[in-house]
């Protein structure tokens, strides 16, 4: 029995997709939420946390992302090329390299943090999707790197370039692929790259069209009063989105300076917590009624999100906040449990059980025991010299930093 088993494993297709992947942006089920894995080890230090392997690289946003034996990053090369590598996960050595020309000058203030590729790549174990910088979506083959379709939306739509770079990650589901890309919504086959949807833009905000309609949030796949609906926070409100046909079945609009709505919302129940830059935190339930769908503010407060989206761990919300502060929040109430001192600027957050494994952007890498009670963090190690603003990845035993000049792959113990 047992030799049949490890022969069936040896013959899974690298395009497999196995249940510790991490294939999209914020893992899994896009709520950096581990469905408790293997438990990590108390501490960070010494040989609980090796590192197994680095290779150097040019610049990027994008977080990696893995996949059966692979994982995929991507870079920006001399301001004109975006570059997208296959790396074995257990050594780095490469395995495919792909790269078209791609490259924008970002607005204002934002370039001075550099011009680089920003959303994070999906897979489906068969294809690996990539959102360059100026709203290109591409489709490449996992194993060959071979690109099988790819769809201008700006030139599709006749749209503005997206002032801040595309950051919206796409997502992948089933046989179709969502982005918010030319100031909308779309969804596309993710077989052909044909659209086969477009929501109604928004224009406006403080930049005009495009500029100011650019989003930067990403969605997420919820089911919400039992109907299965795309969530989407746009730069300026918060919505569902029927499937099969693009139309918003509720939105509320969301209060934040310049359109920054940037972290990804989050859905407790039939609930969505999000919190923005120059607005504040929100609760809102989403209720069935006979016009379709209502949609009601819960409570609110003046905390302030900024691009640091939460993890919920035992029904309560952790997120790091504007202020470099991290904080733990009753979703029920709105009520704040504990709020720390600063961090840094910028934290992406993975869960497993009660487990927090937190990565600032200094490189300091934290992990946190996550309770209501006060803050309590088990061990902190610095794991990179250089900026890591990218997303974590965590994949079994295998932990993927990727800072500005190169991806790590560090193992437990």
């Amino acid at each position: 029995m047992f030799r049949s088993l490890a022969i069936s494993l040896l013959l899974m297709t690298p395009a497999t997709l196995y249940a510790a992947d991490w294939p999209q942006w914020r893992g899994p089920t896009r709520d950096c939420n581990l469905a408790k894995q293997r438990e990590w080890p108390e501490s960070l230090e010494g040989e609980h946390l090796t590192q197994s392997w680095q290779i150097p690289l040019g610049p990027s946003y994008s977080g990696p992302i893995v996949s059966g034996n692979k994982v995929f990053v991507t870079e920006t090369q001399a301001e004109t090329n975006e570059i997208v590598r296959a790396l074995d996960r257990g050594t780095g050595e490469l395995i495919w390299k792909t790269e078209w020309p791609g490259a924008l000058k970002v607005a204002f203030f934002a370039r001075e943090n550099g011009s680089w590729i920003r959303s994070t790549p999906a897979t489906d174990g068969q294809s690996l999707y990539v959102a360059g910088i100026r709203d290109v979506l591409v489709s490449l083959d996992v194993e060959t790197g071979d690109e099988k379709w790819r769809v201008d939306l700006v030139k599709t739509f006749d749209a503005a370039l997206p002032g801040f770079g595309t950051v919206c990650s796409p997502l992948a589901d089933a046989e179709h692929l969502y982005l918010q890309a030319a100031a909308s919504v779309v969804k596309i086959s993710a077989n052909s790259g044909s659209v086969i949807w477009r929501s109604k833009p928004e224009s406006g905000g403080l930049f005009g069209a495009g500029m100011g309609a650019s989003a930067f949030s990403s969605p997420v796949m919820a089911t919400i009063e039992g109907v299965r609906q795309l969530i989407v926070q746009s730069r300026k409100s918060l919505f569902g989105v029927d499937l099969d046909t693009g139309e918003r079945l509720w939105a509320i609009d969301v209060e934040a300076y310049r359109g920054m709505n940037i972290l990804t919302p989050t859905v407790i129940g039939n609930s969505v917590f999000t919190s923005t830059y120059g607005g504040g935190t929100f609760f809102y339930d989403v209720t069935k009624s006979g016009r379709g769908f209502d949609v009601t503010e819960r409570w609110n407060t003046n905390k302030q999100g900024y691009m640091s989206s939460p993890v919920v761990v035992d029904g309560r919300v952790f997120l790091h906040l504007r202020n470099q502060r991290f904080t733990c929040i009753d979703p029920a109430t709105g009520e704040t449990y504990w709020t720390t001192r600063p961090f840094g600027k910028y934290w992406s957050t993975v869960a497993n059980g009660n487990r927090l494994l937190a990565l600032d952007q200094r490189g300091e890498l934290h992990l946190i025991h996550a309770t209501p009670d006060k803050y309590r963090e088990l061990s902190t190690r610095t794991v990179s010299e250089s900026e890591t603003w990218a997303h974590l990845a965590v994949s079994d035993e295998q932990v993927f930093v990727r800072d500005l000049d190169a991806l790590t792959m560090w193992s437990w113990r």
